[in-house]
């Protein structure tokens, strides 16, 4: 991902729309410019469809999913799979994410004993995920994917790959068909929209900005590219929009946006140690930044801001959003 190689939020965005530390030039863009928010879009709907239990199901990217019974041992490959489990009131059999750490989760002392599957994201181990015979996997598409033939036959793969949190609800209803948890995933989606329908009454007029990175590389989350930056537009002034194959955003062009608050998600590479706001403070341009001089940069977990990517995750970034953006 930004965010070892873990790949989990945005990790080839660091390499298409990362801006070295080194090298941040760049003109500052104008405010209502080329680069002006995607739309709040409309108010956030607090009704809940009822979701009834089903042996198969299709997502809303076509996948069907048809295990062979209801799935008990479910192994997960990205934290999306964790929360929505969270959400039914469910564990599973073994995991590579480190989101049920989390005290919204599980905490450290239950999420310990989980299994954990080796080869981390981006190559779990094959033979290591069917020891736990699972009768459901569930990865990323563009990561795991690549899975699915050797996984064939012997358990269910159900790949997702979530851009938007619509999406992700999506996903939980699916889930919740599946293992017949449906007044849990009824529960959970409405509590999660409804706490955005609240966020979007008293959204505020603040400028806000999420980046992520390494000790070396940040890069700007962008609604079009971070499901969490999605909700944004509708809860503070986001003016960042995804600049595809072109790149990210540099400190002159942050600096000119006049930020308010400043979420950052570190992301660790293995050899790394620091916050990355510390590492951004050794640029000059960084003490201008109207967020930084009013002491209003905040260190996210970027397990549940930048992995979670599920209903939890999503109100859990919401919680501390409109808190440090009142």
């Amino acid at each position: 991902m930004p965010r070892t190689l873990l790949k989990a939020r945005r990790w080839a965005a660091l390499a298409v729309l990362g801006s070295l530390l080194a090298g941040c030039t760049g003109q500052a863009g104008d405010r209502d410019g080329d680069d002006a928010p995607a739309a709040a879009g409309p108010r956030t709907s607090v009704d809940v469809r009822p979701i009834e239990a089903a042996a198969k199901i299709t997502d809303a990217r076509g996948v069907t999913v048809s295990p062979p019974g209801t799935p008990r041992r479910i192994v997960c490959l990205v934290a999306l799979c964790d929360d929505m489990l969270a959400e039914l009131g469910l564990t599973p059999a073994a995991t590579n994410s480190a989101l049920l750490k989390h005290p919204r989760f599980l905490g450290k002392e239950k999420a310990a004993g989980i299994p954990t599957v080796p080869g981390g994201f981006l190559s779990p181990e094959t033979e290591a995920i069917l020891s736990h015979k699972p009768d459901l996997v569930i990865g990323l598409e563009d990561t795991h994917g690549k899975l699915a033939p050797a996984l064939k036959g012997a358990t269910t793969f159900w790949p997702v790959q979530p851009a938007r949190w619509q999406d992700s609800v999506g996903y939980l209803r699916g889930l919740a068909a599946l293992t017949g948890r449906t007044a849990q995933g009824e529960r959970a989606e409405r509590a999660f929209r409804t706490k955005l329908a609240r966020a979007e009454e008293a959204r505020s007029d603040k400028t806000a900005l999420i980046v992520f990175g390494s000790d070396e590389n940040f890069g700007v989350a962008t609604p079009e590219t971070d499901v969490a930056a999605g909700m944004f537009p509708k809860i503070a002034h986001y003016p960042w929009k995804s600049r595809g194959v072109d790149g990210s955003y540099s400190l002159e062009e942050i600096l000119a946006r006049d930020v308010d608050v400043l979420f950052v998600e570190t992301l660790s590479f293995g050899g790394s140690d620091g916050k990355l706001s510390d590492k951004l403070a050794e640029n000059p341009l960084w003490s201008r930044i109207p967020a930084v001089r009013s002491g209003k940069v905040i260190e996210v977990d970027s397990e549940a801001w930048a992995k979670g990517r599920g209903t939890r995750s999503l109100g859990l970034v919401l919680d501390e959003a409109t808190a440090a953006l009142r």
